[in-house]
């Protein structure tokens, strides 16, 4: 199984890439939770202080996860079942004004 995942801005910025794919032959339950410690084991730091809150370990509540354009928290947030070949974006907050 594999997902893309899509970074912007200061992440995209913090790891050097707009995306990458991550292949998961063995599992047969990938989330986005395991995505994102999968990233956090590839781009170590940068990735894991963008992400995670330094005290609690949880996920940053100002991200937000689409997949294929749907968002993660009207399906099960973290904890939601990714697809072969989905599309996971890690998507910062939108100014504006």
């Amino acid at each position: 199984m594999q997902v893309k995942i899509r970074f912007f801005t200061i992440l995209r910025e913090k790891i050097g890439q707009k995306e990458k794919v991550l292949c998961f032959p063995e599992v047969k339950k990938v989330t986005i939770y395991l995505v994102l410690e999968t990233l956090s084991q590839i781009y170590g730091r940068p990735f894991v202080d963008y992400v995670y809150e330094e005290k609690t370990h949880e996920v940053k509540g100002f991200l937000q996860f689409l997949i294929n354009g749907k968002s993660a928290t009207s399906i099960a947030g973290l904890e939601t079942q990714l697809e072969n070949n989905d599309v996971l974006a890690i998507v910062p907050p939108v100014g504006g004004g």
